[in-house]
């Protein structure tokens, strides 16, 4: 799951991983998409495809979506705030506190 920092990416990289994060963009819209917050307040998104998944990690996604302020990410972040009880937290995020699995099991090691 390669991230969006990464400077070694290729313009073809590039085009399929902003591709990836317009289509989290629009199922985040459209509710097929579903972000999950996680005991330590990391984020994952439920509902996205493997291939999806393989082109753009959940936290770089996030952090690509927040830094373009997306309307989509907030309400999903609002929804899924509610539904766990718990605040996404700025520490998980930057401690890279991660799921691989849409939330079932969370960790910080690749």
């Amino acid at each position: 799951m390669p991230c969006i920092s990464n400077p070694d990416r290729t313009p073809e990289t590039i085009a399929r991983q902003q591709s990836t994060i317009e289509r989290l963009r629009a199922s985040l819209a459209d509710g097929t998409v579903q972000a999950a917050i996680g005991p330590t307040g990391a984020i994952a998104f439920r509902g996205r495809s493997a291939e999806d998944l393989r082109e753009v990690s959940d936290l770089c996604a996030y952090r690509a979506l927040a830094t373009a302020n997306s309307p989509e990410l907030r309400r999903a972040i609002m929804r899924a705030e509610a539904l766990s009880g718990r605040k996404l937290s700025a520490h998980a995020i930057h401690a890279g506190t991660h799921s691989h699995d849409g939330g079932k099991t969370w960790g910080t090691h690749g």
